[in-house]
């Protein structure tokens, strides 16, 4: 036989382009319209629909960059359509829509005339079924439009205006397109989900598979019978010729999918959060209407907040959403406030997400998620199986690692195993995206891909437009079912995601184990980009610690009534932050503009609180009083204790040398030289050199940073090669030389970005303390502060959430080699056996460290840089410009213990208020190794005090926690604080025992 394979190809594409996709809708009537531009930001619906509408031209030109246009759509349909059995009516709405990245374009959703939501208009769901209008034969309703910019600009990263309202131009985006009432002919419909169903999966087989042309010739025997002057007359003979085809069943291996409805929605990113609360309402209504046509539907919904803004602003929805809940379609999944950056959010904030996240699906739809689903975030901590576990759930699954630029993770489904040695069941889909079509490309990447054939069968399919695009659509639905049992093809059934994980945990065979962090060998300047964000989130962390012990001491102490609402309400707002494109600075400057807002009214906020708690506590008085928030004793004063300070410690004193100076608090002694750089560093408790031999700490570094793509989420290992060390100071100065305290002033310039550093060294200090004060006006660039230690640490330990993760400073494989940048939390240490340095910070979580072995002495030199600022260009061009202080210390002879410790000196400044007495802390704890992270009163409002803490030093550790106040029982709890059983832990009236294995998790419950 002749090869005419291509020319029935073609063929079959320019029938479906010129006389099947056309015949679909065969007669339309353009509606009458009519308008009103929202004069600048969004209004509710009923203030929409009471303005004056004028007439409206079709084709017109509208939408200035985050404009809305109000739409007025009206006609009568004529009384012949729609009366067939195989016809119904639809309105379908082009409001300019270009046919790529559906969810980064203009965007609507249809309103009756009551108020009422209908559905989105999406540019690949354009449709309305007249039946939804409810208005007879008659056509009246709304249309809210909103002409969102293409931030994106075809992936170019290329500097653009749009992310800003103040910079984004007066110039309409869109022009409407076709608005028209329309006959739908269902049989063709149908016909093209037949024809791109098996067309998809012809072309993902191999050539020489008889399967592959069998499908051929079934396709080309339906166009000869159909007729392209009447596709409609002739459609029906057309699916039957490609029944068989349809029907021959998958093979008995064939890899099983369970594909779950999906709309990954950024809660931020190209657009602010004002937009994120409008995508969700057009996606969510899609979702819904599209459920009540097809009851086997079944959508998978995380992210808490998302809920919460649509129960407030369209408490309608809302009502439809519960009720598809209650049916089982509509499923809340992942538990977590918002899908958070996990690299970042310290261990309190990794825990409230979830209490957060599943208290809302459980007070609002009594759904217990067991799964964490994450499939978008930048990384994945290693505390994270622990704090998964913790909060109750069971399963994990996350997407982007497959992201990866070096390595490929070598499983799909595993048990992922954290710091703590919890273990989690973890599915990776093999799909490798989280907004599939189902297509058969789709389909057939995830069966080739599928990396435990032999061991497991099934893998997950989040199905679904993202992002403002509509969520999933009935041809993805058409496509599923024409996949269920389909020869050449994976299985496909429709299911959630509870059900997957259950049948994929039943199917596997014995797991493979990942141990560790799960590290994106990308977007590695997340850690880095928009520093005003990442200070805002820590300061916020510190503060709110702080209320809630404050809060919970007055309420025990002096009966002042415990603020939870209000609590509640800052750390939501704090949670949102943690989205996974604001808290690593991914987005565009509106979204970071309303970041460094909402961390100024978080800090109003908890400060007010904390001073009413204060002053509830300590009375009227003139007595200075420390309140100690942080888990160690300070100045005297126990930790989580009111009381007056002590100043301990010799005097601090002060030495011209060579035109630098010697700060020595008789704890260490550093030296500055003449360009203000840390020529020496010692500890008189060991006696020992900190610098490396010839080497300066204190030590700014200009690198160029221009990533080949994703400006602000990307550091290429390439910017190593392309640096400036500013070694030269423009002054060096005393600026405060006294018993307490010695401070030199340096000044140099970063650039053409003034820098002024303030070195100083406190009495009784077991650190230098280095504040870098930054007028930053580069860009491109990256600004690193570096300290060359004579340490030989094969490893380096980073603080993460409730403990630390070692990572080896040598590159012997390609895994080593990807980690060039590191993310920790407070502090960083590198030791060798019996002597470490330990480097903190207050705001910074970008971190690298490097190994070189000197040729002079054999000796090695571990260098530990801090990444204070960054310069992308997109999607925000205008990032970071500005004023930074940036606050480092560095302890030599520190252990991991001296570590945390300076971790939490660093970020909890000593707080002095006046009064008349102090207080005992409200618990204890005998042995520093178990660290208190939150001390708060229970969320059932019963006044039970809750007390959550961890073994830091990644060691075995015992010790016991007291009340320090009349209490009736104390029991462990998960982060619900619902009571579970607690390995380690025995439970007294107002004490626990505790041994705990390595970094173990702890919730206590101590009732009143």
């Amino acid at each position: 036989m002749h090869d005419d394979r291509r020319l029935t190809e073609v063929r079959l594409e320019r029938f479906l382009r010129e006389r099947i996709t056309p015949a679909i809708y065969p007669r339309t009537i353009p509606l009458a319209l009519s308008s009103w531009v929202v004069p600048d930001e969004p209004v509710p619906a009923m203030e929409a629909l009471r303005q004056d509408f004028a007439p409206q031209e079709h084709g017109a030109a509208w939408g200035r960059p985050w404009s809305t246009l109000w739409l007025r759509l009206q006609g009568d349909v004529p009384d012949s359509w729609g009366t067939s059995a195989d016809t119904s009516v639809e309105v379908v709405v082009d409001l300019g829509f270009t046919a790529e990245i559906p969810g980064f374009q203009c965007e609507g959703i249809a309103w009756r005339p009551d108020g009422t939501i209908i559905k989105a208009i999406s540019p690949r769901n354009q449709y309305i079924p007249l039946k939804l209008l409810g208005s007879g034969m008659a056509v009246d309703f709304y249309v809210e439009a909103a002409a969102n910019p293409d931030v994106a600009q075809g992936w170019t990263f290329a500097a653009t205006p749009y992310g800003d309202k103040a910079t984004s131009g007066n110039e309409p985006k869109y022009r409407l397109g076709s608005i028209v009432i329309a006959e739908r002919n269902q049989t063709v419909w149908e016909l093209q989900q037949d024809i791109d169903t098996l067309n998809g999966l012809m072309h993902e087989l191999p050539m020489e598979l008889p399967r592959r042309h069998n499908i051929l010739r079934a396709l080309e025997r339906t166009l000869d019978i159909l007729d392209p002057d009447d596709v409609p007359g002739t459609a029906s003979a057309g699916r039957a010729a490609l029944a068989e085809a349809l029907a021959q069943p998958a093979y008995a291996s064939a890899h099983q999918l369970v594909a779950t409805g999906h709309a990954h929605i950024d809660s931020a990113w190209l657009w602010p959060v004002r937009e994120t609360v409008r995508k969700c309402a057009r996606t969510f209504s899609n979702v819904v209407a599209l459920m009540d046509e097809d009851p086997e539907f079944v959508f998978s919904c995380s992210s808490a907040q998302q809920l919460a803004w649509i129960k407030e602003a369209y408490p309608e929805l809302f009502g439809r959403i519960r009720e598809k809940v209650r049916t089982g379609q509509f499923i809340p999944v992942g538990g977590m406030w918002v899908e958070s950056d996990t690299n970042m959010p310290g261990g309190e904030a990794m825990a409230r997400q979830f209490l957060e996240g599943k208290s809302f699906f459980l007070d609002e739809f009594g759904v217990d998620c067991q799964e964490a689903w994450l499939p978008d975030s930048f990384g994945y901590s290693a505390a994270l199986p622990q704090i998964v576990k913790a909060a109750g759930s069971q399963y994990f699954l996350t997407q982007k690692i497959s992201w990866n630029q070096i390595n490929r993770m070598p499983h799909h489904t595993f048990d992922w195993e954290g710091i703590d040695g919890t273990r989690i069941f973890t599915h990776f889909p093999p799909v490798d995206t989280y907004n599939s079509d189902l297509s058969a490309r789709d389909l057939a990447h995830a069966e080739r891909n599928y990396r435990d054939h032999g061991n497991g069968t099934t893998s997950l399919v989040p199905f679904g437009y993202g992002d403002g695009g509509g969520g999933p659509t009935r041809e993805m639905l058409a496509a599923a079912r024409r996949a269920a049992d389909l020869e050449g093809s994976t299985k496909v059934q429709l299911g959630s995601s509870a059900g997957f994980f259950a049948r994929a945990q039943a199917d596997a065979g014995p797991l493979p184990v990942w141990v560790g962090e799960m590290y994106l060998e990308l977007h590695r300047g997340t850690y880095t980009s928009q520093a005003k964000t990442k200070r805002g989130n820590r300061r916020s962390e510190h503060l709110l610690r702080e209320a809630e012990l404050w809060c919970a001491t007055a309420a025990v102490r002096a009966g002042q009534p415990y603020p939870a609402a209000e609590l509640k309400r800052l750390w939501r707002l704090v949670l949102l932050q943690q989205f996974h494109d604001i808290l690593p600075g991914s987005s565009i400057a509106w979204v970071h503009q309303d970041a460094e807002r909402n961390y100024a009214a978080v800090a109003r906020g908890l400060e007010a609180l904390i001073a009413d708690a204060a002053a509830a506590v300590l009375g009227t008085g003139e007595t200075e009083f420390l309140l100690n928030a942080a888990p160690h004793q300070r100045l005297g004063v126990p930790s989580l204790a009111i009381a007056a300070p002590v100043r301990i410690g010799p005097e601090v004193t002060i030495s011209a040398t060579d035109g630098g100076y010697i700060l020595d608090n008789g704890i260490i002694r550093a030296v500055l030289d003449a360009d203000g750089l840390l020529a020496s560093l010692t500890d008189y408790a060991s006696g020992r050199e900190a610098i490396a031999p010839g080497q300066h700490g204190n030590l700014l570094e200009l690198h160029r940073d221009t990533p080949n793509e994703w400006d602000a989420w990307d550091i290429d290992a390439f910017y190593r090669r392309n640096v400036v060390r500013l070694t030269e100071a423009r002054s060096v100065a005393l600026e405060y030389g006294g018993p307490d305290a010695a401070v030199v002033v340096v000044e140099r310039l970063a650039g053409s970005s003034p820098v002024t550093q303030r070195i100083s060294l406190a009495a009784g200090a077991d650190s230098l303390s280095i504040s870098t004060v930054v007028d930053w006006q580069e860009r491109e660039k990256l600004l690193k502060l570096g300290f060359p230690l004579d340490v030989k640490a094969d490893r380096s330990a980073a603080e993460t959430q409730f403990g630390h993760v070692f990572r080896p400073t040598h590159l012997n494989t390609s895994w080593e080699a990807a980690k060039f940048e590191i993310c920790a939390h407070r502090w960083i240490h590198i030791a060798e056996p019996g002597y470490g340095v330990a480097v903190s910070n207050a705001s910074s979580y970008g971190h690298d460290v490097t190994r070189d072995v000197r040729a002079d002495d054999g000796g090695t030199t571990t260098t530990v840089r801090i990444s204070l600022l960054r310069a992308p260009k997109f999607p925000d061009p205008g990032a970071d410009r500005g004023t930074h202080e940036l606050t480092v210390t560095i302890r030599p002879g520190a252990s991991i213990a001296d570590a945390v410790a300076e971790g939490y000196r660093t970020n909890l400044a000593p707080r002095l208020v006046k009064g008349a007495h102090g207080a005992d802390p409200l618990v204890a704890v005998s042995n520093p190794a178990l660290v208190i992270e939150a001390v708060k009163l229970a969320e059932d409002g019963s006044g039970d005090v809750v007390v959550r803490l961890y073994e830091s030093l990644g060691e075995r550790s015992a010790g016991r926690v007291s009340a320090n106040f009349e209490a009736g029982s104390v029991y462990a709890v998960d982060l619900l604080e619902r009571p579970v059983d607690a390995p380690g832990v025995t439970a007294g009236r107002d004490t626990a025992g505790l041994v705990l294995r390595p970094f173990q998790l702890v919730t206590l419950r101590f009732t009143r």
